[in-house]
């Protein structure tokens, strides 16, 4: 299952934004809501976490805060989801502020073929893995959501730049020099030209 909507209809978007204005008159009647988009967010912090205490935790505070702030809220072109999204990743960069734990990333090895190509050889793979984990945590938190956001979700840009609140030609560039980093981290790492 996807982790947000791509495609939503007019319809869709009326029908949501009367369950918004519904919810903002009396909060009881956030749950159509709460039940559409609780997996969605669920699956998206417990990428970040890989651990599903910590996800159920993260994932009340995410529509607590949802509920809470939900008077506020306004249309402004994206899907409400994108609200409750940016919620959950400001909670889960808030979880590891505090804690002092490490960044969880969930490196697939679908995203070290897309960067890598014809990279077929198993100790090959095992070599280009490890400089991935080197190159991914070398990345700021911003850069990192990027990355994740656009290879391991395969979000496309006009998502993440509703999700980041910036265009949609300013989430490419910040994107393909990530990307670059990335390419020149593991080639300083290994030695080689990608």
């Amino acid at each position: 299952m996807n982790t947000f909507q791509r495609a939503v209809s007019h319809e869709a978007i009326e029908t949501e934004w009367s369950e918004i204005q519904a919810a903002q008159a009396t909060p009881a009647l956030f749950r159509p809501l709460y039940n559409r988009y609780f997996e969605p967010i669920f699956h998206f912090i417990y990428k970040r976490t890989l651990d599903e205490s910590l996800t159920s935790d993260l994932c009340s505070q995410v529509f607590l805060k949802a509920m809470q702030r939900i008077g506020g809220y306004t249309f402004r072109g994206v899907p409400f989801s994108a609200w409750l999204f940016r919620i959950a990743s400001n909670e889960v960069a808030q979880y590891y502020r505090h804690s002092n734990k490490r960044r969880v990333v969930a490196l697939e090895d679908s995203f070290i073929t897309g960067i890598l190509d014809d990279k077929d050889e198993s100790d090959c793979r095992d070599r280009y893995r490890d400089a991935m984990i080197v190159a991914l945590d070398a990345l700021s938190e911003n850069e990192l959501q990027i990355i994740e956001m656009r290879f391991f979700e395969q979000r496309p840009f006009k998502e993440i730049a509703g999700l980041l609140e910036i265009t949609e030609s300013n989430a490419k560039v910040r994107t393909y020099r990530v990307l670059e980093r990335i390419k020149k981290i593991i080639s300083k790492n290994l030695g080689e030209n990608l």
